[in-house]
């Protein structure tokens, strides 16, 4: 295939689309948003197994949060901000989600036994981003990160993002890309927080990625303006580079939005903030997958699985069986039943790009069996109760019934 823009991509997998009255917005389709979901039901294990908890905070909030935060003096030309028709209250849609885990870390006074405190939450984002640099999926002005975010103790630092670190190398290892570079970026010009909190900030999170086992360059300059972070670059099929995921060390918001626990003096203390994402934005790792596999999704990311085609209509009645058996142990399938050549079918599966095709005849429904066809051109003929295990397990996502072990630090 020459086409392998996402966008290409995504009209001719009737995935998504994109017009000028939602210009930066994403019209998800019923197969785009099964791959979307899909996704994100991965992560979401993943997360939870690494210890996190999943949370939801509202998108549109009072403007005062926003300039306490310090988003507003940095991001406010980009923040979409309307005044409240009953009180005049200026209120925004937030751009990322990190005030609003604070102030759900801040609903009760915290004791240092209960650090670290990790949350996750699949945010849905708005940035007004200039028209001229949209670029489909991968640059827009509605989006969904995968947030997380870690209040601990500085003694804490180093195991917190060993984790992290250790997550996103599985994560991206079972998304088809086992090797990634690393970046530090450091200070930017308009910062928050003072000199000697940013050298804090700094060794630290250097030290931590060195303990991780990472090895990385240094982006002057490049960091969050309330913290430095690690940058994970990915590369993909082209040989283009992705940045995705992010871990980012922040002593400076806990500070502005007063997160405090109770240390083991009975004395309240702020925590450390760790910003993490193992994929940066749903929809640009979206358009990053499209690319890099042209389309062929593994067959457990694939919105489509498997296609149930009939050879003749006299063999309907078996399809919709067959079709029954593959959706009640979790595979998804479509039914092809026209009245077109086995050939025809065949081709229509490979330029939807499905991974399999189920053929269906005459002798399969006599037999009892499913002749498997891969894209690959292997083919087999089994029972249908193998057939259905066969393809569940093929198609069964990584680390389904796995888990990564984790220890939690001891404060």
């Amino acid at each position: 295939m020459h086409d392998i823009d996402h966008r290409v991509l995504g009209n001719k997998l009737d995935l998504f689309h994109q017009q000028e009255e939602g210009a930066g917005m994403v019209f998800w389709h019923p197969r785009g948003w099964e791959l979307y979901r899909v996704l994100e039901d991965y992560i979401r294990g993943r997360m939870r197994r690494a210890g996190f908890r999943e949370i939801r905070t509202p998108q549109l909030l009072a403007r005062s949060l926003w300039e306490k935060s310090g988003h507003w003096e940095k991001f406010g030309s980009a923040m979409y901000s309307l005044a409240d028709a009953e009180g005049g209250r200026a209120l925004s849609l937030k751009p990322m989600s990190c005030p609003c885990h604070v102030q759900v870390f801040n609903q009760r006074v915290r004791s240092h036994r209960e650090l670290p405190v990790r949350y996750s939450e699949f945010g849905a984002c708005h940035r007004d981003e200039p028209s001229g640099s949209l670029e489909g999926l991968k640059r827009a002005r509605a989006f969904v990160q995968d947030d997380a975010h870690v209040f601990c103790m500085e003694a804490h630092i180093e195991d917190e993002v060993a984790r992290f670190c250790e997550l996103l190398r599985q994560v991206y290892a079972d998304l088809g890309f086992p090797s990634f570079k690393v970046a530090l970026a450091t200070r930017p010009a308009q910062r928050a927080g003072s000199d000697e909190g940013w050298d804090r900030a700094e060794a630290a999170l250097a030290k931590a990625a060195r303990a991780a086992g990472l090895e990385f360059d240094v982006l002057e300059g490049e960091g969050a303006f309330y913290g430095p972070k690690l940058e994970f670059h990915l590369m993909d099929s082209r040989d283009r580079s992705w940045q995705c995921g992010t871990v980012q060390l922040d002593f400076v918001l806990p500070e502005r939005l007063e997160a405090e626990y109770v240390n083991e003096r009975n004395e309240r203390e702020r925590p450390v903030m760790i910003h993490h994402a193992v994929l940066g934005s749903m929809e640009r790792f979206i358009a990053m997958l499209l690319e890099h596999y042209e389309g062929w999704l593994p067959l457990w990311l694939a919105p489509d699985q498997v296609v149930v085609a009939t050879i003749s209509e006299a063999n309907l009645a078996y399809a919709e069986e067959v079709v029954q058996a593959l959706e009640e142990a979790g595979i998804r399938v479509v039914q092809d039943s026209r009245p077109e050549r086995l050939e025809k079918k065949i081709m229509d599966a490979r330029e939807r790009q499905i991974p399999i095709l189920v053929a269906l005849g005459s002798r399969d429904e006599r037999d009892g069996t499913v002749s498997i066809r891969e894209r690959d051109g292997q083919q087999q003929t089994l029972v249908l109760e193998e057939g259905v295990a066969w393809l569940r397990e093929a198609a069964r996502p990584p680390a389904k019934d796995g888990a990564i072990a984790f220890e939690r630090t001891a404060p």
